[in-house]
């Protein structure tokens, strides 16, 4: 057993039965940062505070939405937005934020990809991080049913039609997902469970390890020089502070994550009071009706890219396109051959299929939302094309790539 002693505060019981100061030393004030880093690390704090601003929006609007095929839509577009006093504004930070959190993790992952974060015993912090990517998604999709409106209905029938297989014909699973045939009360119902409880508690889960993750190896740089994080850290604990490569993840780098944060939340809230709309599809304000089908069925616009790959071919090719994009950014660190870990910009070959890569998904984007007629079918086929032969083109033109 532990030796305790008498306390001398309450910190020193704590700490003697909690080892809080250990714990703080160890993920907060001797957890060192790379001082070779720009504004963009700074996307890892602004998810977490976006998260936070979900969760808590969430709270607010759960005491008035009514999980019921014949209350829900009521219960959002009346009850909350008209009755309920600052309904209105819990709704849009809820919807704002479900709907930038996407931006600012894409921001996120292809900053990562530009510096070779993924990589030489970084693999777990990319895993992790595209785990959460996966949860996120899902949470949105789960969410984006609840209003119950007509693209809330109609989304959640083709996106659980997937499920069939194709020529599979798995019904029977697609029947299990939905609770009946059709997305109904049980389907609602299960949706409303996922969104609110088991999805984020995941979430929170995987935020765990994915800061977990980063402690070992600790964050790459806009460099990619191998730092020796224990000699430098102890320069910068005994003083030469200006001399050391690194500081301290708080109060140090903290400081700086709190300031990219503000300037985040100034952009947040202008779109909450003045441009919320892109956040809501019109469509969705349409109470939801199994007899009438939208004329042009298409999911949020962080899902676009992927949904575009889906469409120019067959259901069965289709979905087996559409499976390999939900899994190939999973296993990047493995497809990248190259031993360097330095900027794209200085990586031969890379350089341009990263930007390839984030064109074509841009491109893919766009064409999800059009209707896929004329032009706009052709443009999203050869997309769809290109987005497969780069994560197959990866590995032969890293292979090849000279040690820099």
């Amino acid at each position: 057993m532990a030796h305790f002693t008498k306390a001398t505060s309450i910190k020193d019981w704590l700490n003697q039965r909690l080892a809080i100061e250990k714990v703080e030393k160890v993920m907060m004030s001797e957890y060192w940062i790379p001082k070779n880093i720009n504004f963009l690390w700074a996307m890892g704090m602004v998810l977490v505070i976006t998260f936070a601003l979900l969760l808590v929006s969430g709270i607010f609007l759960l005491m008035y939405y009514q999980p019921n095929v014949d209350l829900a839509f009521d219960s959002v577009n009346y009850t909350i937005m008209r009755e309920v006093d600052f309904g209105w504004l819990w709704r849009h930070v809820h919807g704002v934020a479900a709907s930038v959190v996407f931006l600012i993790i894409y921001i996120h992952m292809f900053t990562g990809i530009y510096y070779g974060s993924y990589k030489k015993g970084r693999e777990m912090i990319w895993i992790s991080g595209m785990l959460l990517f996966v949860a996120f998604s899902a949470e949105a999709f789960s969410g984006y049913m609840l209003p119950w409106g007509q693209m809330s209905y109609w989304a959640g029938m083709v996106i659980t039609n997937l499920f069939s297989g194709g020529s599979l014909h798995a019904d029977g699973l697609v029947e299990w997902i939905r609770g009946d045939y059709v997305p109904a009360q049980a389907f609602l119902t299960r949706f409303f469970m996922l969104h609110v409880l088991l999805i984020p508690l995941a979430i929170m889960g995987l935020i765990g390890l994915h800061f977990g993750a980063l402690r070992i190896p600790h964050v790459n740089n806009q460099d990619g020089e191998e730092i020796d994080f224990d000699a430098e850290a102890k320069k910068y604990l005994d003083g030469d502070k200006a001399g050391s490569k690194v500081m301290r993840f708080a109060n140090d780098f903290m400081s700086k994550d709190m300031m990219v944060v503000g300037f985040y939340l100034i952009f947040f809230f202008y779109l909450v009071f003045y441009n919320y709309g892109f956040a809501m599809d019109p469509v969705n304000f349409d109470p939801a009706d199994g007899l009438k089908t939208p004329a042009h069925i298409y999911p949020e616009w962080y899902f676009l890219w992927s949904y575009e790959i889906l469409r120019p071919f067959s259901v069965d090719i289709g979905l087996i396109a559409f499976a390999f994009a939900q899994v190939i950014f999973m296993l990047l660190p493995f497809l990248d051959r190259s031993p360097n870990t330095v900027p794209a910009s200085r990586r031969g070959l890379f350089k341009y299929w990263f930007w390839a890569m984030l064109i074509d998904m841009i491109i893919l984007t766009a064409m999800g939302k059009l209707p896929p007629e004329g032009a706009f079918s052709v443009i999203g086929f050869w997309a769809a094309i290109a987005f497969i032969g780069l994560w197959v083109l990866l590995p032969i033109i890293t292979m090849f790539e000279k040690k820099v």
